[in-house]
């Protein structure tokens, strides 16, 4: 008997080997599964610092780093214009200036002039230094002579004149002192502080005020009344003279009817 092989099995049987290394070839050469992936981290975004501001203006430290203005500054605390200055240059866009006296200008003073001066005197007298306006060293040939300080218009008491020659030399004077611009101590736009080698004295501390009109006396009380009671009007006048010279006449009546009275007895 004559077995007959099945072709199907036949072809399949040499392939067996091949199928059976070629699967953990193939197995091998599938990549790996991927990590799962971390859930993203919200990210917050960063604000720059603010840059800090630049400090307000104060002019007692600025007169402190220049030097030698120890007397200037201890006036400008005593009388309060350092708060006054500080303030200004915050709230006013104009600016200021300063003509400042150092310590030697002050020691030439005659001796005691600070000490006899009274508290409004020694705020006066630093008012005078001060201009209500920013004013560079160029510009001092276009102010108007008198130059207005913080002390006041006065023309006579107070006046401030400044000449210029172009900005290489500033020379003012008050009529009392003649007064050379120095170097500039400090300058920003807004506040300008010019030293000065001598104290600007005005005419107010110099020239005799003119004497107080002494009050008018008082009039008694009562005065007016008298005065208006003893004035008569014309027709008052009239009436006092007719009633006079009615009296007059019963008089003279009387006087008659005695007289024959008389004669008849």
């Amino acid at each position: 008997m004559v077995m007959m092989k099945h072709p199907l099995f036949s072809l399949t049987l040499p392939l067996l080997p091949i199928l059976l290394f070629s699967h953990p070839i193939i197995s091998l050469a599938q990549s790996p599964a991927a990590a799962p992936t971390a859930p993203a981290k919200a990210t917050t975004a960063i604000t720059p610092a603010p840059v800090p501001s630049s400090p307000p203006t104060d002019i007692i430290r600025i007169l402190k780093k220049a030097g030698g203005f120890t007397t200037l500054i201890r006036l400008l605390q005593a009388t309060q214009v350092s708060n006054q200055i500080n303030s200004q240059l915050l709230t006013t866009n104009g600016g200021l200036t300063l003509f400042a006296p150092n310590d030697n200008a002050f020691s030439s003073l005659k001796p005691g002039f600070l000490n006899s001066l009274n508290d409004q005197q020694k705020n006066e007298l630093i008012q005078f230094h001060l201009l209500p306006t920013f004013v560079s060293v160029s510009n001092f040939d276009t102010l108007s002579n008198p130059v207005r300080t913080q002390a006041g218009e006065n023309p006579d008491r107070l006046a401030l004149n400044i000449t210029s020659s172009g900005g290489n030399q500033v020379n003012m004077t008050t009529g009392i002192v003649n007064v050379t611009l120095g170097g500039t101590v400090y300058t920003d736009h807004q506040l300008a502080v010019y030293q000065v080698d001598k104290v600007l004295l005005p005419r107010d501390f110099f020239v005799a005020k003119p004497p107080t009109p002494a009050p008018a006396p008082e009039k008694p009380k009562g005065s007016k009344k008298k005065s208006a009671d003893s004035t008569g009007t014309p027709a008052d006048d009239a009436e006092s003279a007719a009633i006079s010279v009615k009296q007059q006449h019963v008089m003279w009546v009387a006087v008659a009817a005695l007289s024959v009275a008389a004669v008849s007895w």
